[in-house]
């Protein structure tokens, strides 16, 4: 299936989001779980369609001396990031659309996201999981909060009554799939410990942690580790 992303680039729909995802029921509990599963250490994160830098905002204040990149396509939203992060040096926001291959940014200790790589096709999703993996150092944690298929049409109209909307009203953007496929390719990739975290009905908190030494303050053991953020 090929993603309609188009209307993200649209301030009405953009800032109709933003305006509703303090609303969206649970999201705070997977937001902590994320939290909670980060390393001890993180000096390089990646937000994967950061939007407004919600994420990376609460992995900063979580880690407040870590270097940030946030990657965003919707034009409404990076301007929202970078009202947001204004006069922080920490963070860097760069516009390009998950679609695409990520670019060359250095090495990280984490890469996360929140409700964006939904909207890339499963071919793509498959691919950018693994580019993750190729950007993660040694004992570096991808850690995904998304939107996932339910496992029948009843269970999804549940979801949708539970929003409080219809499917009239779906994201033509969404293209959904269960996490248990999704967590099964980080385990096919390479992904240690790939699992789903969290979890209430159609929203999911899955990752994995890529085999190596763990981070430490000077850095991981391990040479293989890419350099840091360029």
């Amino acid at each position: 299936m090929t993603p309609d992303t188009s209307e993200w680039a649209s301030a009405e729909h953009a800032l109709g989001y933003l305006a509703k995802q303090h609303e969206v029921p649970h999201r705070t509990e997977g937001e902590a779980t994320l939290l909670e599963l980060l390393p001890p250490v993180v000096r390089t994160v990646m937000d994967l369609g950061t939007g407004d830098g919600r994420l990376l905002a609460a992995v900063l204040a979580a880690r407040p001396t870590a270097q940030a990149i946030g990657l965003d396509m919707s034009p409404p939203m990076l301007e929202a990031a970078r009202t947001r992060f204004a006069g922080d040096s920490r963070v860097r926001i760069v516009n390009h659309d998950l679609n695409n291959p990520l670019p060359e940014t250095g090495g990280f200790d984490a890469i996360v996201s929140s409700f964006a790589i939904h909207h890339c096709s499963d071919e793509r999703k498959r691919a950018l999981y693994a580019e993750c993996f190729d950007r993660l150092g040694p004992g570096g944690v991808f850690l995904n909060l998304e939107h996932v298929a339910s496992p029948t049409q009843r269970l999804h109209d549940q979801y949708l009554a539970a929003m409080g909307t219809t499917r009239a009203d779906e994201d033509r953007s969404n293209i959904l799939l269960d996490v248990w496929s999704q967590v099964r390719w980080l385990t096919e990739l390479g992904f240690e410990d790939a699992d789903c975290h969290w979890k209430w009905r159609e929203f999911a908190l899955f990752g994995g942690i890529k085999p190596g030494a763990e981070i430490s303050e000077s850095g991981p053991m391990d040479e293989g580790r890419t350099g840091g953020m360029q």
